[in-house]
């Protein structure tokens, strides 16, 4: 049993004349008999009664009739998915966020793929360190991730800068300086910190270090954590200050104050695929992260008078 032949039996079954439905069907006559004798041999049953004047059908034809609709439209559903599947219109996506794009990033570019790709299926995680969203690249638990990419071991992933990210301060509300315009980094040198984790399992670590040793000093007191809201978190507690990409200004928690930094020093922020990924979502899904990156980074910019 071919498609052909349900095509050509469900354009009779509407038609109910071999002359109208052969010409519906851009074929000669006798061409369509021999197919629908050919499929009624195949079945075992007779589907049509033929009159000199016109086709009625069985009871075997009208039943299977319904088969044949259900299947041609099953058919021609599967054609336009695979469509859009080739096209990048459909598919399954999963991405990774570092902890600070979580807030502003994804949010946004979440909206911008329903809206471009509603037939995408977007599986999204935040809170994540860049050793691990490199991890999960190369392994496949995730088709595409925001990171910072300096350090990143690029052998096997393309990697590509969104944007740069001053960093600024995070303090307690009660802090003397905080609600001030700016501050000089150096006058949080006695300070306790609260910072991600060290061992190269968070790239923020370093990148806070060097901007403080960029500043002349190195924080003596530091309190390691895994996810930035709970870094937020602790600062409003009391524990200590902190440094985080502009940003985290998003992550609307209470008791804390976000101070810029006089000359703050930046961190890129950066979207990394495996090398030649060949999925056209994936390479879809990309374009919007990328393209709401840039529109995000541009407004968050302040106007130069």
């Amino acid at each position: 049993m071919e498609l052909r032949q349900l095509r050509s039996f469900a354009a009779l079954a509407e038609e109910q004349h071999f002359g109208r439905a052969a010409a519906r069907l851009h074929i000669a006559q006798p061409a369509l008999s021999q197919q629908i004798k050919q499929l009624e041999r195949e079945l075992g049953v007779a589907l049509v009664d033929r009159t000199t004047r016109r086709v009625e059908l069985t009871e075997a034809g009208r039943r299977f009739a319904d088969h044949a609709r259900a299947v041609l439209t099953s058919a021609d559903r599967a054609s336009s998915d695979m469509a859009l599947v080739a096209s990048g219109h459909a598919g399954r996506v999963s991405a990774g966020f570092i902890g600070t794009s979580t807030y502003d990033l994804l949010p946004l570019a979440a909206r911008e793929v329903r809206s471009a790709l509603p037939e995408v299926q977007l599986d999204l995680h935040g809170e994540l360190l860049s050793p691990a969203l490199v991890a999960g690249l190369l392994d496949g638990t995730y088709d595409l991730v925001v990171l910072r990419p300096d350090g990143v071991d690029r052998r096997g992933v393309e990697v590509r800068t969104l944007r740069r990210e001053p960093l600024v301060a995070v303090l307690p509300d009660r802090h003397p300086l905080a609600g001030r315009p700016s501050i000089d980094l150096a006058r949080l040198a006695d300070e306790p910190f609260v910072m991600h984790f060290s061992g190269h399992r968070s790239s923020m670590h370093e990148h806070v270090l060097a901007a403080c040793a960029a500043a002349g000093f190195r924080p003596t007191s530091v309190m390691e954590v895994g996810e930035t809201a709970t870094l937020v978190v602790f600062v409003a507690a009391g524990l200590g200050v902190a440094l985080v990409p502009e940003p985290v200004r998003s992550l609307a928690l209470g008791g804390v104050s976000y101070v810029a930094l006089d000359g703050a020093p930046t961190v890129d922020l950066g979207l990394a695929t495996r090398a030649g990924e060949r999925s056209p979502a994936v390479r879809r899904v990309a374009e919007i992260v990328a393209r709401t990156a840039e529109l995000r980074g541009s407004a968050s910019r302040p106007t130069r008078h």
